[in-house]
């Protein structure tokens, strides 16, 4: 038996009638969209850092959250033939072009959540909800960077 075998398997398939619902399912979640956003500004990462860099996840929730990302196309997951063995996470191009997406999901709730500083996520601190200037000026979108840090050599 693999991996696979032994992760959670819902007993109704999941029925999705629109792209709202797909795009949802896909990025949506608590943890989906933070994994994508901390590969977004980090671009590549062991699993050991993108869980140090994910308070309080569990390394199944990790696990499972990482197998459904790759299982969608949104994460690379890079082994390489080492002893000890290295495993490396990245963004791929479908991933890539979410980002803007979370950053405006960002900029609105930037305006409309009261924010808990003390307890927010590492990257999320240096979020600017209102600097749109380098997506605006590089995509002519208006998105704000948020909590998905994007530099211009990523794009």
């Amino acid at each position: 038996m693999s991996w696979g075998d032994y992760m959670y398997k819902p007993k109704l398939d999941k029925d999705i009638r629109c792209p709202l619902e797909y795009g949802l399912d896909v990025f949506g979640g608590k943890w989906n969209s933070r994994i994508i956003c901390v590969l977004a500004a980090k671009k590549i990462l062991r699993y050991s850092e993108l869980r140090s860099e994910l308070t309080n996840i569990t390394d199944a929730v990790l696990g499972a959250s990482l197998k459904a990302l790759m299982k969608n196309g949104m994460i690379n997951r890079q082994s390489y033939d080492e002893i000890p063995p290295r495993v490396e996470y990245s963004l791929t191009e479908k991933g890539l072009s979410v980002v803007p997406i979370l950053q405006s999901i960002c900029q609105w709730s930037g305006a409309y959540h009261k924010e808990d500083t003390e307890h927010a996520m590492q990257h999320c601190q240096k979020c600017d909800y209102n600097g749109a200037q380098l997506m605006e000026s590089v995509t002519g979108s208006k998105a704000a960077p948020g909590c998905c840090q994007v530099t211009e050599s990523m794009l």
